[in-house]
């Protein structure tokens, strides 16, 4: 298991085109584009409160291929959460998930302890193939949370990470990065098991 540090590293992963780099972007510096460009490892860097004090969100973009599996194992070992994206456009996408949350399970023994979050992304598309009950269903027999975004809309992009912080159960994690909430907030965001959500522009 990763030590504790003042890095929490969130990994992205998923097949080339699903917009992973699109999501990261869009929460990162709130903007979208639309050509595509393949990335073959990006690390993007936000700032939250974690355990009361601050530390870094350090989000890793990795490649859309399976060129490179020595950085893949490297990137889950040191991965604190995990975000699987796909398209709903395209089924095989989803599919090929598959192996890399296998690996995750390998690696790291479990993911009972762990925050996985499966994505299905271009939500704002009409040419769908997968149906939000059949992810929902891989979601649930894999043990993970799910929930669909569209980077380009910015639909549930901010949600998404806000998730993922709620899910971690090991420190008290929040994208509110002022570290000014009063301790009587700090009780009812506990007591709530939620995050609060305010981006550092």
């Amino acid at each position: 298991m990763p030590e504790q540090s003042n890095d929490y590293r969130v990994v992205v992963f998923g097949a080339g085109g699903v917009g992973k780099s699109s999501l990261v972007l869009r929460f990162v510096k709130g903007t979208f584009r639309d050509t595509y460009i393949p990335t073959i490892e990006d690390t993007y860097r936000q700032v939250i409160s974690c355990d009361k004090s601050v530390c870094t969100l350090q989000i890793t973009d990795t490649t859309g291929s399976h060129q490179f599996p020595a950085m893949q194992r490297l990137s889950i070992s040191k991965g604190h959460a995990f975000v699987l994206v796909y398209s709903i456009t395209s089924r095989q996408s989803l599919e090929e998930l598959g192996p890399i949350y296998k690996l995750i399970v390998q690696i790291k023994g479990s993911v009972e302890d762990i925050p996985v979050m499966l994505v299905g992304n271009k939500c704002d598309e009409t040419q769908r193939e997968v149906d939000t009950r059949e992810a929902q269903a891989v979601a649930q027999e894999w043990k993970c949370a799910f929930m669909e975004t569209s980077a380009k809309m910015n639909y549930n992009v901010k949600e998404l990470f806000q998730e993922l912080l709620t899910l971690e159960t090991r420190r008290n994690m929040s994208l509110n990065i002022d570290g000014k909430r009063s301790s009587k907030q700090k009780r009812t965001d506990r007591v709530k098991g939620k995050c609060v959500l305010m981006l550092w522009i």
